[in-house]
């Protein structure tokens, strides 16, 4: 490809709204375009640079004998309904009426989809066990668009589905992708860890993500370095200290004007912040047949703890919480501030588990600047629900071995769930098997988004100058730099640099040769800022002495080779580049 003729434009500043330094150089080097929020325009760099992910994820899917297919974005909405999901998912699902006035949804994800196509055509355990898998664009009307590709509301999937007769079929197709997952992101050079997740709105029993460590990410994870324990925060576990045992003492009533927060009544008291309770008031949406109800709910943690909004969710069965509002905590008779289980009726009071075993704490009196000392769970008030509602923070011990974890950030790369029977029983997909049963297909689901992928690895890979890309996802494999000039009379050099263009072309090489009429400067300002993995510079001074000028992206050094040598010494350093990459590969087994 010539840049002349190239429907992409480098800058030389960021948008303004671009924070991190992927969607700053995805933009500055002409990658992408931004129509609107959450949606971009893959300009012809990326658009090879994605399908060359998704070409990766392809041949890792057939290597575990999937089959590729293509399913619509656009979906009735009676299959949404069928499994609950329609009323379970908020407002980021797109929702529309065609012209007949029929509901449809714009997929954010497949699972509804594939179970009414394999209804129809899996009737026998003799054609189990499948994996089928598509790359489609989804729609999710995410509220807070944000960091260009990270996190959009129109978005490329690779999605598969496994479909078998049982657990144990499940069991094996969940351990082929979680190891198929690590091969895709290690070809494009993307350093990630498997963590256990929150099956969310998908359902299922089991589900892993593929996290991106890095400070720009939007999940937080907790890490033990001595055992391997990871997970979500989300649903990361940890051991709690208990508290000592002491002599239940009778409550009292004390005054604590001016301390609404956990610090101000601890330094007041001069107690440590473990001996309060602390209170979070949630408003817990569910739905039901008469529709989406709201629900006040009490969360209690102690107070040297944080309320796990995803444990509480998952608690109550909520499908969202929002923080309640002073006017729906004050119709309760609580008080913000102020607020206590003790007395309270009419209200869903759910505790963490640490605070039965916690005596004599320091709670709210339900009253304006006062507090009670010596509230005990089981005397003073109970609860509709125990649980382990705590979020695991930096330093808390580790639930497998007892360390120190350690928190860090992540993106997530990708997801797989074992989803079970839930969509299937659903939508009524069954096999018969072999004694003339019908049963639910068991089935599992895998998804990996291709842009933010892309993302992520420049993110991993850039320097002052631009990007740095992996020769496995790079759009061109080499980039060919003619200075010609006004020097040029000759035209010598414009000569040699289109017939290198040439050879290498023919050589089934991929090239972005800059022919443009632009100054040194600008082209090899340029090309940093591409990132493609080799340049190659047809100058003056090279060609005086018979050659041209090499430089690998990623290192400092240049070097010369002779004109005659050009594309065979550049098939080798292309093909070094791609065994490095292969050879540096792990197999990565799922010992789950």
């Amino acid at each position: 490809m010539r840049m002349s003729r190239l429907l992409s434009q480098t800058l030389r500043e960021a948008p303004s709204d671009a924070e991190i330094i992927s969607h700053q150089l995805l933009v500055r080097a002409g990658y992408i375009r931004q129509m609107a929020a959450g949606i971009f325009t893959a300009m012809p760099l990326a658009k090879r640079s994605l399908t060359k992910i998704e070409n990766i994820m392809r041949d890792e899917m057939n290597k575990i004998n999937g089959q590729e297919m293509s399913m619509p974005v656009v979906n009735p909405a009676e299959i949404w309904k069928a499994t609950g999901r329609w009323e379970k998912v908020g407002p980021e699902m797109g929702r529309f009426q065609d012209r007949n006035g029929r509901d449809m949804v714009l997929a954010m994800t497949h699972e509804e989809a594939v179970v009414a196509v394999v209804k129809d055509e899996v009737q026998s355990y003799r054609q189990l066990p499948m994996m089928i898998y598509h790359i489609q664009t989804k729609w999710r009307d995410d509220p807070r668009p944000r960091a260009g590709l990270i996190r959009v509301r129109e978005f490329t999937m690779k999605d598969s589905y496994s479909l078998d007769q049982d657990w144990d079929g499940l069991d094996h197709q969940y351990a082929n992708h979680y190891r198929a997952y690590f091969n895709i992101f290690g070809r494009c050079k993307l350093p990630v860890i498997a963590v256990e997740s929150d099956v969310g709105m998908m359902g299922g029993n089991l589900a892993h993500e593929y996290m991106y460590i890095t400070p720009i990410g939007e999940d937080t994870l907790l890490l033990c370095d001595k055992c391997g324990y990871s997970a979500n925060r989300q649903i990361a576990e940890f051991k709690k200290v208990k508290a000592e045992e002491e002599k239940v003492l009778d409550r009292e009533k004390i005054a604590t004007p001016e301390t609404k927060t956990i610090a101000d009544l601890a330094a007041l008291l001069e107690i440590p912040e473990s001996k309060t309770d602390k209170v979070v008031f949630m408003m817990a949406a569910k739905s039901t047949e008469e529709g989406e109800q709201e629900t006040l709910v009490f969360a209690i943690v102690r107070g040297d703890m944080e309320l796990n909004e995803t444990k509480l969710m998952n608690a109550v069965g909520a499908r969202s919480l929002r923080l309640a509002e002073e006017e729906e905590i004050k119709a309760c008779g609580a008080v913000p501030g102020y607020a206590s289980p003790v007395g309270l009726k009419d209200v869903l009071v759910v505790v963490d588990d640490l605070i039965p075993q916690s005596p004599n704490l320091v709670a709210g009196a339900n009253e304006e600047g006062f507090h009670f000392k010596n509230v005990n769970y089981g005397r003073d008030f109970t609860a509709d629900i125990v649980a382990d509602i705590a979020a695991a923070q930096d330093g808390d011990a580790c639930p497998t071995c007892g360390a120190a974890m350690k928190a860090v950030r992540g993106v997530e790369v990708g997801n797989i769930f074992k989803l079970g029977t839930w969509y299937s029983e659903a939508v009524g997909a069954t096999y018969q098997d072999a004694d003339g049963n019908e049963k639910p297909i068991v089935m599992g689901s895998y998804g990996i988004g291709s842009g933010r992928l892309l993302a992520s690895v420049v993110e991993e890979y850039n320097d002052k100058y631009g990007l740095i890309l992996p020769i496995t996802i790079s759009p061109y494999e080499v980039h060919l730099v003619e200075l010609a000039g006004s020097k040029d009379v000759s035209g010598e050099v414009k000569k040699t640099a289109e017939q290198i263009y040439k050879d290498l072309t023919a050589a089934g090489l991929e090239v972005l040769f800059d022919d443009r009429d632009e100054s040194p400067g600008v082209k090899f300002n340029d090309a940093d800022l591409i990132g493609i993995p080799l340049r190659l510079t047809v100058g003056h001074r090279a060609l005086k002495e018979g050659g041209i000028e090499l430089k690998l992206r990623h290192e400092s050094e240049k070097s010369q080779i002779p004109v005659g040598q050009a594309v065979e010494k550049t098939q080798e350093i292309i093909q070094g580049l791609y065994d490095e990459v292969l050879d540096n590969l792990e197999t990565v087994e799922f010992e789950g």
